[in-house]
């Protein structure tokens, strides 16, 4: 068949469907889709991770040092990298930044082979021991079935938007079976404004995806949590004193990670070299703790499981601590701080995977270290070490994304721990209070936020976002020189549509502006047509913007000089256009119309 046939095809669906269904009632439709198709991402992908594991680890002995953990991660990663290189040929890494950066920027699209190539890559990367999580792949792959979805059916932004949160949505719902902590994921994390005609969509995704993962599964939680000690007030000090520990332990995480980052940045033009950098990272430390390699959510399960010491031992199996009771603390302790250097070396050499799993796993590990070292040192009450690993979940995950209520239900979620609700509240507001005082973005925002690009749940400054400069830019103007005459000057007014015109040097530099209105009482006395030249005539622009400011400063600029007109240059001066105050406040008011409308 051929393309204009199948265009044809298309056409006529789309013109049928516009006619008997609305796009109300098309939006619920789609919504059961994505949740559908994201849960079987999601089973898809650790579905081919345990195979990978499975292949690749099968002669492992528990109990001696294998030092095929000295070659498999960065296999995988090289792997990995020839794959995003050779058929990918685009950056897939850090996906739920680049969902942000998509509804932020680029009007809620993401690319189709999003729906795909994050789950080949990460599922190779982790599977081969990558020290990284699959959620962000998933959330990507998800957020771009919705996205596409709803561009088959050319849906606006607004719902284009709805879509891609409700792909979000089912990821999260999908991986963890959790369907609440799918929708506030979307709320908190992606800050998707939930309104009522977009809450029934997200939960129709959600629980679309939560029921096909039971299916998929089975109905079992992912943990097989028991509460043995209830949880009372005597608790409320070591809990607070944990949030607050795990605050600083989030903030560290976050700026050890963005250094990492920008390190490996530096070597991108040298790709051998940054896969033989963070091999030789990454390496070496999952060759000392075997609980770094892949997700680590088996580690976690034996905290979480465990009851007894013996339980617990079993975390170093495999490793030279194997067998050293005494070690134990020493060994998570180890592991909590390291998990920030394998994650960033994993993605920094070119893996890929999110940071998802690495929160909640340092998280539980510095739960499990905070109880034991409460209990060893007996400074008071007795706090289980089970039911802190899983405060420590929640609170790393409340400060790392900035996401209490995330952090809240997916682990109440996560174990059937409803029990937990109370303390889970008070060490995820404790931890968040306390990032905030030096972060106040999540780590997959606050890359954005430093370049003006971060959509937020403020509408006016979410509307300012959504503004494209380019787009209100009029390149159409008549530019004068400085050495002009005044008799030159007046032809050119009267060729210009515009009541000012714009005096550039020969390379295209601004150095000044006419202004019409100020000429009128010497415009039409053609004796000083010969007496002045422009370089005499000008005056300064009230202020100039650069072609890459954030709207929010532009309109600040605007409001600050009180101007009509503002000239835009770029970064080596030359002018590139103006900006027209009428044109700029008429698209913001169109903008918030389109925003708010339901």
């Amino acid at each position: 068949m051929e393309v204009s046939d199948k265009l044809g095809i298309v056409s006529q669906f789309d013109t049928w469907r516009k006619k008997h269904v609305s796009d109300r009632e098309l939006v619920l439709v789609l919504a059961f889709a994505v949740g559908f198709l994201a849960s079987l991402a999601a089973y898809v992908l650790h579905f081919i991770i345990h195979l990978i594991e499975e292949l690749v680890t099968s002669g492992f002995q528990v109990k001696t040092i294998n030092w095929l953990y000295l070659i498999y991660p960065v296999v995988g990663i090289w792997l990995t990298s020839l794959f995003v290189k050779y058929i990918v040929r685009d950056n897939i890494s850090h996906g739920i930044t680049r969902v942000l950066y998509a509804i932020s920027t680029k009007q809620s699209r993401l690319k189709p082979h999003n729906t795909w190539s994050s789950i080949v890559a990460s599922a190779i990367t982790i599977g081969f021991g990558g020290s990284v999580g699959a959620e962000a792949p998933i959330v990507l792959t998800g957020s771009a079935i919705g996205s596409n979805l709803g561009r088959i059916f050319h849906l606006d932004n607004r719902t284009l938007m709805l879509l891609v949160g409700c792909g979000a949505t089912a990821a999260v719902s999908g991986i963890f079976k959790a369907p609440i902590a799918g929708l506030v994921f979307t709320l908190e994390v992606l800050m998707v404004d939930l309104t009522m005609a977009s809450l029934l969509p997200i939960l129709i995704a959600s629980v679309t995806a939560t029921c096909f993962s039971y299916f998929f599964t089975g109905g079992a939680a992912m943990y097989r949590f028991q509460m043995d000690y209830l949880w009372g007030l005597d608790r409320v000090p070591p809990t607070i004193l944990l949030g607050i520990a795990c605050g600083f332990l989030s903030l560290y995480f976050m700026r050890m990670m963005s250094w990492c980052e920008n390190g490996y940045g530096k070597l991108s033009s040298r790709p051998y070299l940054k896969l033989l950098v963070g091999g030789l990272v990454l390496s070496p430390l999952i060759f000392l703790f075997p609980s770094l390699y892949g997700e680590g959510y088996s580690s976690l399960g034996l905290f979480i499981e465990g009851k007894t010491e013996a339980d617990w031992m079993q975390v170093m199996s495999g490793s030279m601590f194997a067998g050293q009771t005494k070690l134990l603390v020493l060994y998570v302790g180890l592991v909590m701080m390291t998990k920030v250097f394998a994650t960033s070396a994993t993605n920094g050499a070119g893996g890929c995977g999110g940071t998802f799993a690495p929160a909640l796993f340092i998280g539980g590990f510095g739960g499990f270290f905070f109880a034991r070292l409460w209990n060893m040192q007996q400074l008071g009450v007795y706090i289980p070490e089970k039911n802190f690993t899983l405060y420590g979940m929640a609170a790393v995950m409340a400060a790392v994304m900035h996401a209490p209520l995330t952090g809240i239900f997916l682990i109440a979620e996560l174990t059937g721990g409803y029990q937990l609700f109370i303390p889970l509240i008070i060490v995820t507001i404790s931890s968040y209070l306390t990032i905030n005082i030096f972060e106040h973005h999540s780590i997959y925002a606050v890359r954005l936020a430093k370049q003006g690009k971060l959509l937020t749940h403020h509408t006016d400054r979410s509307i300012l976002t959504l503004m494209s400069m380019d787009k209100i830019i009029d390149r159409d103007f008549t530019s004068v020189h400085p050495d002009m005459e005044m008799g030159q000057l007046v032809h050119a007014l009267s060729a210009s549509r515009n009541d000012y015109i714009p005096v550039l040097n020969d390379s295209g530099n601004l150095l000044g502006e006419i202004d019409i209105n100020q000429l009128r009482y010497i415009i039409f006395r053609t004796e000083l047509y010969h007496r002045f030249h422009v370089s005499q005539l000008m005056t300064p622009p009230a202020a100039t913007l650069g072609v890459n400011d954030p709207m929010e400063d532009v309109m600040k600029t605007f409001d600050r000089t009180g101007a009509q007109n503002l000239p835009v240059v770029s970064v080596d001066g030359q002018l590139i256009g103006y900006i027209s105050r009428t044109h700029l406040y008429s698209m913001y008011r169109q903008l918030v119309a389109d925003f708010s409308a339901e």
